[in-house]
């Protein structure tokens, strides 16, 4: 029986002992305190007993002394049962622990035989069991303390790593198995399980085969481990691989060869041995295989139906061959398009105007542009050598293309740090022929420079032109006498004149701090007009309008002074403001403004004039003409010569009158606006025939011929024929006045595409050229004999009548040589008043 079964067994005897005892003394306490509490049951209890004349105190002592000897008769006997059975019990417990202790030690040494420590913890704060011997050699101390101290002979990573497996084990049961690096340098395999809810630590010594097969386990799980994680890797990737053993049989593929070969899966493509590479391939892969038995290649594949280019690498062994194939067509692809890249950027560069040259980390020339070689006028078979930049300076410094140096060495040394520079560097070069270069030298990060001459003389002289024409254009703003105010695209205040602040009085010191116009809108004071004006001016330079359009407008200050203003917007996004101030322009229109009423009304009472009295006129005159007829006629009487010569004055007179005040009506009623004209087919000859048969008298009186040019086809147009025949009078009326006695007058029609052409032209005097743009005027004429007195109002009724049927009249006259009048009337009066409409 083991140790603990035998202390067991003992207390429990030892317990039998205690009960009884106390289960007496309960008894016997318990009937004493039920007697002296209630008399009455004790007697009811023992009735023997409580009969008459027998003391209550010793039937008492009695009751209790009877009831403590049968408890105590009881709890020996029970006593002397238990002691026969604890002792047979206990003989044999101490068998079974004698053969407990046997096997202990039977144990103890099949332990020690196996040269291992063990360690056991049955609970959290209980000190754990040791047993089991390792070597001195091993590093591990025999005693108990040292070897919980792992700290102490083991290597602080060992110690760190077996401390932590130890928690784990203790707190979750999670077991391990590893190997440990002593401070001699002794490895040590340690392995922890949990066992019946204790965990146990075993620790070995590895030396000799032991140690050799750990190594080797270990170094097999890390190869394995590795050509796992190798297999993953060529799985996932993109590109083709595979193997195959001695005699080319396919024995392995990742997943992208299944995929290349048009395989389902990686065991088809196994199965089927299908070969990635055709037979020229395979003969050029092995043709190309060095003495290390490795072979590269680009070669053309068919993959996933599709031709590919592929980087094949394959590597053969002892045991076979491995090869991969990358996918490289994008790069192929890539390669072309950065090539045709670069040609592109050099055809590119070669069309530059700009100078550009290229260096590699050597100093030597890599490339240059047609720029290069016109700037300085370099030899290009000098160029196409790829000279080092030192020679190219030294020859432009021989061709006195460079700047003149007093020290050229160092000029030079100090150039050529540009290689060495790691930022951009800026020179000025002011060469001896009056150029002036800029260069640029840009350092490349892996070496070399780029060096860019800009030739920036015409720049310079046109910068020095723009400065002067900035300051010309300024003195010119700020003598204007035009304010000026220019602001930007955020509504501040850019640019101004002095008339600008001396229009709205604004402190000049104020708008150089380029003040919003809301500020300046809010600095200037007047009447609602002068508020309207400046909103209206703040709309139009921060107004968000996708159109903006000009804003222009007309205020009148308190002052009296009256100011025109304008926005123009500009094409970055700003707006200039102008105002003028037109105070004396606008007093002035105002004073004629006043004069022309005056004139139009003037004008209006002196056609009412004319047109009253012209029509009170004409009564008396058409009773005149009328009894003159009458007086003429002989039916009523004969008249003496005298009379007769009398009568005839007073017809001619009377009709001469009557002509000029129809004149002077026809001429108010045009003004007016109230004359229209009857329109028709007027037929063209047989117009120009009555007129001329009208004038008749008069043109034999002056023996005045008439040469008409009128062709028969002439056809008609579209007019008013008695205004058409009265301008005609008219014209030739005004021939016949200023020809000579027996003249001619030649009258000749046209016909044009859209109109009829009418000249009349006389042989007369002629008008002077300082008379020649009055004739068409009222009332004008020059009167140079009897004959030619008139009221001057034909011609003006002719431009009138004509411009009413929207021709045109033309006058062409030389003094001594006559004159000619065109008139040009369209064929139809009404289209060319709509096209104009």
């Amino acid at each position: 029986m083991p140790a603990d079964g035998l202390q067991h067994a003992r207390q429990r005897a030892s317990w039998h002992g205690r009960s009884l005892k106390r289960l007496a003394r309960a008894g016997a306490n318990v009937l004493a305190l039920t007697t002296a509490i209630n008399p009455a049951f004790a007697m009811s209890a023992l009735p023997g007993l409580a009969s008459p004349g027998v003391d209550a105190l010793k039937v008492v002592w009695l009751s209790a002394t009877g009831g403590a000897i049968a408890f105590a008769v009881t709890t020996a006997t029970v006593l002397v049962v238990n002691r026969r059975k604890s002792a047979n019990d206990f003989a044999t417990v101490r068998r079974q622990n004698a053969s407990l202790k046997a096997r202990l030690d039977r144990l103890e040494s099949l332990i020690d035989s196996e040269d291992q420590r063990l360690v056991m913890w049955s609970g959290r704060d209980e000190e754990p069991m040791i047993a089991g011997a390792l070597s001195e050699d091993s590093g591990v101390p025999r005693g108990d303390a040292q070897l919980l101290a792992f700290g102490q002979w083991l290597e602080p990573a060992s110690a760190q790593e077996l401390e932590r497996a130890l928690d784990r084990l203790r707190a979750n049961g999670e077991g391990f198995t590893m190997r440990l690096t002593t401070r001699t340098g002794g490895l040590l395999q340690a392995s922890g399980r949990p066992s019946a809810g204790a965990a146990v630590l075993k620790l070995c010594d590895l030396t000799g085969e032991r140690r050799a097969q750990a190594l080797l386990n270990e170094k097999y799980a890390a190869v394995s481990a590795e050509l796992a994680a190798t297999r993953e890797l060529f799985d996932a990737l993109s590109g083709p691989a595979w193997a195959r053993d001695v005699d080319g049989k396919l024995t392995w593929a990742n997943a992208a060869y299944a995929k290349a070969v048009d395989a389902g899966t990686v065991r088809q493509a196994l199965e089927a041995g299908t070969d990635i590479l055709d037979g020229n391939a395979r003969k050029v892969i092995t043709a190309g295989r060095g003495e290390d038995g490795i072979s590269r290649g680009r070669l053309p594949v068919v993959a996933g139906g599709k031709r590919r280019i592929f980087e094949v690498t394959e590597a053969a062994t002892q045991a076979g061959s491995f090869g991969i194939a990358i996918d490289i067509s994008e790069l192929e692809n890539a390669q072309r398009e950065l090539k045709r890249t670069v040609e592109f950027h050099a055809r590119t560069l070669d069309e530059l105007a700009t100078a550009v040259a290229i260096f590699s980390a050597d100093h030597k020339l890599q490339f240059y542009n047609s720029a290069f070689r016109t700037l300085f006028d370099l030899d290009p078979a000098f160029l196409e050598g790829q000279p080092e930049e030192g020679a190219i300076l030294d020859a432009l410094r021989a061709a006195r293309k460079l700047p003149e140096q007093a020290d050229y060495r160092g000029w030079r040394a100090k150039h050529l740090d540009s290689y060495r520079s790691l930022e951009a560097k800026e020179y000025w070069w002011h060469l001896p022929d009056g150029r002036t270069l800029r260069v640029i030298a840009n350092p490349h990060p892996k070496g070399g420079v780029t060096y860019i001459y800009e030739n920036v003389t015409e720049r310079l002289d046109l910068e020095s032109r723009y400065n002067a024409l900035t300051r010309v254009q300024g003195e010119t703003l700020d003598n204007l006498s035009e304010g000026v105010a220019v602001f930007g695209s955020d509504g501040r205040l850019k640019l101004f004149n002095p008339t600008f602040s001396g229009i709205w009085k604004l402190d000049g010191r104020v708008l150089d701090e380029s003040p919003h116009i809301k500020a300046i809108a809010e600095r200037i004071s007047g009447d609602e007009d002068v508020a309207d004006a400046w909103h209206a001016l703040t709309l139009a330079v921060t107004g968000l309008a996708d159109n903006r359009e000009p804003v222009t407008g007309r205020l009148e200050r308190g002052d009296g002074d009256v100011v025109d203003y304008a926005t123009v917007p500009l094409p970055d996004g700003g707006t200039l403001v102008t105002f003028v101030n037109v105070t004396d322009s606008v007093n002035v229109e105002r004073v004629l403004l006043e004069k022309n009423e005056a004139l139009e009304a003037a004008d209006q009472l002196k056609n009412a004039f004319i047109q009253h009295i012209s029509y009170e006129l004409r009564s008396p005159l058409t009773n005149i003409i009328g009894f003159a007829q009458l007086l003429s006629d002989t039916k009523f009487g004969p008249l003496t010569e005298k009379q007769a010569e009398y009568t005839d004055y007073i017809l001619s007179s009377s009709s001469a009158l009557l002509a000029i005040i129809n004149d002077i009506l026809d001429l108010a009623t045009i003004d007016a606006g109230i004359m229209e004209l009857d329109l028709s087919d007027v037929d063209v000859a047989k117009t120009v025939t009555a007129a001329i048969e009208g004038l008749k008298d008069r043109l034999q009186d002056a023996g005045i011929t008439i040469r008409a040019d009128v062709p028969k086809d002439i056809g008609t147009l579209q007019a008013d024929e008695r205004r058409l025949r009265q301008v005609l009078f008219n014209l030739i009326s005004n021939a016949v006045r200023y020809s000579e006695d027996g003249g001619t007058i030649d009258i000749s029609c046209r016909r044009l595409p859209d109109s009829i052409e009418f000249e009349v032209r006389d042989h007369g005097c002629g008008i002077p050229d300082d008379l020649l743009d009055q004739v068409f005027g009222r009332f004008v004429g020059r009167d140079t004999g009897a004959r030619r007195r008139g009221a001057g109002l034909g011609l003006s009724i002719v431009k009138s009548f004509v411009e009413l049927h929207g021709g045109t009249v033309d006058i062409q006259s030389k003094e001594g040589d006559g004159t000619s009048v065109t008139c040009r009337l369209p064929l139809s009066p009404q289209a060319v008043r709509h096209a104009a409409e």
